[in-house]
């Protein structure tokens, strides 16, 4: 009976729970699994482990979006190998992230030692394999690169990218020398992180720019170089990354004639990310658009438009919608008014408007008007330019309302109603728009008015053909598009659907934002079905 009691009383008391690991170190053991060790590669059976990687950085974007700097150290000293090949990379982490451990309170330390289990051995860490230690050792340094970059330390975090860069190159060089299959395939899952760091380089040097001019000429030679062995490589997310950060570097240097050179000296991947077929669209749209191209720059911007995520990336909708918006005016278009009242764009949008109404008006001088009061914002957005250009179209739409209106007016009151200084600038004006085919009018200078003509059967024109043609080309696009993003497996729309509907009845057809643990799930999930 005593027994008895004993085993009950021990089936009752409560058994300790292990502490939850860090979420920095549970992203790494999954890339583990992923990766695989020496003994077992699972990733050799994967066609591109770039993929897996470019895969787990997105499922791991709420780790790395809360960690700390105090996050990063113990990571770093936890799960990597202080004698592998990581050891620099650690050091440096360690360095950057020297005041972090401080900031763990004496609670916390005793939380710790209480919560051991005694299956944990903490004389014999468990560091990370040597197929993952080179991807997370480059992830916690990009994250750390952020953190300064947030916090405005940005010529730490420019000097830590320049060391990361590398690094990296480091790597890359050592299993180089010593290709086979497997570290071939390690080789690869080590570009999107590059890329990574490239684009976090980008953003810190934005900064620096003004006060060290210098950086801009170095960084420019240095990214063309790289961009070069990128292509070497067959490094999609290296290359697409670069060729974007080199058209944004020559525009913002208004260096518009060699941004157009690289454009189409160059080559953007096929089987680049979405993200970055978005930005090399707006880059794409901007050049040309600058260079009097408006309807190739409509046509990219439009597709970036539709192409950006609709959940995120707002700053980036609104800067290409902008765009998009003085593309469609020079065209002689007017924008639909939903377009100035989308969710977070109103007020970004206000004085695109107020624009769009001048040139709907017809009106100079409150074209000129609205540009004056809004000229400040109108340059910090960049598109002061192209915003200058707009008074002819002002002009001609304030002639097409008066066509339409009259059949016969003086030119004294052309000049009046759009706003120009005299009779004599209405009547060149006026022949200006006459011999662009604006107006279907005859001037009778001595007598000094406009007749205009009878209405022209709009069928006659060309107008409906070069409106057909941009619909075909629209659906072709679409089409072409829809096809080359179809890489699921057969019946695989079947699952979401099964799921879709299970989770909406259970939850009232209302969907939650998912957690990590969900992402990683449905993951691993999708890794198996598809390989």
């Amino acid at each position: 009976d005593k027994k008895e009691e004993k085993d009950n009383k021990k089936e009752t008391e409560p058994k300790p729970t292990p502490k939850p690991l860090p979420p920095l170190e549970v992203s790494a053991r999954r890339l583990d699994r992923l990766l695989g060790t020496e003994s077992f590669l699972p990733a050799a059976s994967y066609t591109n482990p770039a993929k897996v990687v470019r895969r787990w950085l997105g499922t791991s974007s709420g780790a790395s979006g809360k960690a700390t700097l105090a996050d990063i150290h113990t990571a770093a000293q936890t799960l990597l190998d202080p004698q592998g090949v990581c050891q620099t990379g650690r050091a440096l982490i360690l360095e950057y992230t020297a005041v972090a451990p401080s900031e763990q309170t004496s609670k916390d330390v005793a939380m710790d030692t209480e919560t051991t289990t005694e299956t944990e051995t903490p004389s014999q860490p468990n560091y990370l394999s040597k197929t993952t230690e080179r991807e997370f050792e480059t992830w916690l340094l990009s994250l750390l690169i952020r953190l300064l970059w947030k916090s405005s330390q940005h010529q730490k975090a420019f000097d830590l990218s320049q060391t990361t860069i590398q690094i990296l190159m480091k790597h890359i060089a050592s299993t180089t020398a010593k290709i086979t299959k497997k570290s071939s395939l390690h080789l690869v899952s080590l570009f999107p992180l590059l890329a990574r760091v490239y684009r976090y380089r980008s953003l810190v040097a934005d900064q620096l720019v003004p006060t060290q001019p210098q950086i801009a000429v170095l960084l420019r030679s240095d990214m063309v170089q790289a961009h070069g062995m990128a292509c070497l490589r067959r490094d999609v997310d290296t290359q697409a990354t670069l060729l974007n950060l080199m058209l944004h570097d020559l525009l913002n240097a208004s260096q518009v004639e060699q941004a157009q050179k690289l454009l189409t000296n160059s080559t953007f991947p096929d089987s680049a990310s979405n993200n970055q077929l978005c930005r090399f669209l707006y880059h794409s749209g901007r050049i040309q658009a600058l260079r009097l191209e408006y309807t190739s720059a409509f046509s990219n911007l439009s597709q970036s438009i539709r192409k950006a995520p609709s959940n995120t990336g707002l700053g980036f909708r609104i800067a290409a919608q902008r765009l998009l918006v003085v593309v469609q005016l020079l065209m002689g278009e007017i924008p639909d008014r939903h377009v100035f009242f989308q969710n977070g764009m109103k007020t970004e949008l206000l004085p695109y408007m107020a624009i769009t109404q001048a040139v709907r008006r017809g009106d100079l001088s409150v074209f000129n008007q609205a540009v004056s009061e809004h000229a400040t914002r109108l340059r910090q957005d960049g598109t002061y330019t192209l915003i200058s250009r707009l008074a002819h179209q002002v002009v001609k739409a304030g002639l097409r309302k008066l066509h339409i209106s009259y059949s016969r007016i003086s030119l004294q009151d052309v000049a009046d109603r759009l706003g120009l200084a005299s009779a004599t600038s209405a009547e060149f004006v006026v022949a200006k728009a006459v011999r662009d085919g604006v107006l279907d009018a005859t001037i009778q200078h001595k007598e000094g008015y406009v007749q205009s003509h009878d209405l022209v059967d709009v069928y006659a024109t060309k107008e409906p053909s070069e409106a057909f043609h941009r619909r075909i080309a629209y659906c072709l696009t679409t089409h072409n598009d829809a096809v080359r993003g179809m890489r699921y497996p057969p019946d695989a729309y079947k699952k979401q659907l099964e799921a879709s509907r299970n989770r909406g009845g259970k939850r009232g057809g209302k969907e939650e934002e998912k957690t990590d643990e969900e992402k990683v799930k449905d993951f691993e999930d999708e890794m198996e079905d598809e390989y």
